[in-house]
């Protein structure tokens, strides 16, 4: 995969397994059954290398999912990829739903409210259980906005830009 194809981290290794090379991963998707049916993936290992790896088999296990990959039959070799992010391309995400996105969609986006003032750059989604929380990095201070269809009325991931409408006094704490 080329250095340039922006990835999207769909796994993340956390341990090897067994002796025959797998590796227990914790899931970084919505959408665990997108494992079925892939063929290949690019690793990045910690150290920032990408690594293309041809995935051998995959199961389920409790909240994580169990990957072999070609080449790799040995607990050394598992154990070189601890830590490394699967991922596949960004354009090889799952579609989703016309007003849902992905967190990575969000980060970096500009958030100003609908009479223009500036609040700064979404640096992270926090869920919540409930409705999501978008943390948006200001000049002086850090926003939490709730990420709802009230208070955010035009998400613009395309164009890195999100408007909201604020209730009185969120913006205050």
């Amino acid at each position: 995969m080329a250095e340039d194809v922006e990835l999207v981290a769909i796994a993340r290794i956390a341990r090897p397994r067994g002796l025959k090379g797998e590796v227990v991963a914790d899931l970084l998707t919505d959408f665990p059954e997108r494992f079925d049916g892939l063929e290949e993936v690019t690793l990045v290992l910690e150290n920032g290398e990408r690594k293309t790896a041809k995935i051998e088999d995959h199961w389920p296990q409790n909240e994580r999912i169990v990957l072999k990959f070609a080449d790799v039959d040995s607990v050394d070799d598992a154990e070189a990829l601890r830590n490394a992010e699967v991922c596949v391309a960004e354009n090889d995400a799952v579609d989703l739903e016309a007003d849902d996105f992905y967190d990575w969609q969000l980060e970096g986006c500009k958030v100003e409210t609908i009479h223009g003032e500036f609040l700064g750059e979404v640096r992270e989604v926090m869920r919540t259980g409930g409705t999501d929380v978008l943390i948006v990095a200001g000049e002086k201070k850090d926003y939490l906005i709730p990420f709802a269809a009230s208070i955010c009325v035009e998400v613009l991931p395309q164009n890195r830009y999100i408007r909201v409408d604020p209730p009185e006094g969120l913006l205050e704490f």
